[in-house]
């Protein structure tokens, strides 16, 4: 199993590098105001990390809520010790 995963992993970055290679022309961003010039693939790049980070603080905090809500009905419908 491991050596399937590093077979994928290693495909994956050899993928990632020849988009890289491929895809050296500039863009230009603007953004309130305020232009920023980068490669193409730096920009997806910055983007799929933006895009897991929000990704990860939705989970988390939809997880937090959940446990939360399961917890007060928990303690909620425990008897009460005498």
């Amino acid at each position: 199993m491991r050596l399937i995963a590093l077979l994928i992993l290693v495909v994956v970055v050899g993928a990632v590098v020849a988009f890289a290679v491929q895809n050296q022309q500039s863009v230009s961003l603007t953004f309130i105001n305020t232009e920023v010039t980068a490669s193409v693939a730096a920009v997806i790049g910055i983007t799929y990390v933006l895009g897991m980070c929000s990704g990860w603080t939705i989970i988390r905090l939809l997880r937090r809520s959940f446990e939360r809500a399961t917890d007060f009905q928990d303690t909620r419908q425990q008897p009460t010790p005498r």
